[in-house]
């Protein structure tokens, strides 16, 4: 019987403990006094039982009134505590995010990225993992994480994705003779030692089919998994790198410049979500950030990039 108690029942029966008498509790209700009469009435009705003793027009509340104060303030105690999470739920400030991304991004990007969504929302948790693209991938796909952001993937009914494709650029120390020019080719670049990635990844092939293009010696003097420690090498003077811009313009690179370079070597990484699970509202509002950063880190001049 008491499923069918409603709140406003709950909520009227505790202005009336409070104040002591309905007509209190009508007026700091906003109701009439038959109205209030009439919900303790019901409530008593549904009970079985009398929850007040009724004498020259005052109430006096019985043990068992009492008792079911305790109770059905401990029920509104829940539902305005909820109430207040889900508002907090709806205005994205509480929750938890599962992002995935690749070698790229997790050095500096992401952190950076999630760092700012993050500043006024201090109950939101974050799980960061770092994989290569493949596995970020597969991560999505399980549908356990929120967010990806990896090199495009190919067509996979398990995640959807957006592709965001940027041309990358020549990061060079910038004591070098080369850094007074604005545009580098590979004729520029003839024998001039350079860090690449391992053989099998696609900037590494556009890299050496660019070269190809232009008759030009390509000197691979460093073979890496990722790019960030090729600016280290870079801006000790040891060599030049072909980098994406999520690297030229978030990564910090004391003492390195950054060139245009034809022909154009584009660089593409999506950001992965999983497809047969709906997003939080949090994931929802995290996605449009990233997205927007992406799009900065893409329109950002390369005269900024060193400051950036």
């Amino acid at each position: 019987m008491l499923a069918n108690l409603t709140i406003r029942q709950l909520q009227t029966f505790r202005e009336v403990m409070r104040s002591g008498s309905i007509s209190e509790a009508s007026r700091t209700l906003f109701r009439t006094q038959p109205a209030v009469s009439t919900m303790i009435l019901n409530i008593e009705k549904e009970l079985g039982f009398r929850l007040f003793v009724r004498e020259h027009g005052r109430l006096t509340p019985s043990p068992e009134a009492h008792y079911f104060l305790e109770e059905a303030e401990e029920v509104l105690d829940r539902l305005d505590r909820t109430a207040r999470i889900m508002s907090e739920f709806g205005n994205r400030d509480r929750g938890s995010l599962r992002i995935a991304c690749h070698p790229a991004s997790s050095g500096f990007f992401m952190p950076k990225v999630l760092a700012a969504f993050l500043k006024d929302r201090p109950e939101v948790k974050a799980d960061l993992t770092m994989r290569n693209s493949q596995a970020v991938e597969d991560l999505i796909a399980s549908q356990e994480f929120d967010i990806g952001l990896a090199e495009t993937p190919k067509q996979r009914g398990s995640i959807r994705f957006e592709s965001f494709d940027s041309e990358c650029v020549i990061a060079l120390s910038d004591q070098d003779p080369l850094a007074g020019k604005d545009v580098l080719t590979p004729t520029d670049l003839e024998n001039y030692p350079m860090a690449t990635l391992f053989a099998e990844h696609p900037l590494t092939r556009s890299t050496q089919s660019a070269f190809v293009r232009d008759n030009a010696t390509l000197n691979t003097r460093f073979v890496l998994r990722t790019l960030l420690p090729a600016l280290q090498l870079v801006g000790s003077g040891l060599c030049a790198a072909v980098v994406d811009r999520i690297t030229a313009v978030t990564s910090p690179a004391p003492g390195i410049t950054y060139k245009a370079f034809t022909p154009a070597i584009t660089s593409s990484i999506s950001l992965l979500t999983p497809a047969h699970r709906p997003a939080s509202v949090l994931a929802n509002a995290f996605e449009d950030f990233l997205r927007k950063e992406l799009v900065h880190v893409d329109k950002a001049p390369l005269a900024r990039m060193r400051d950036a």
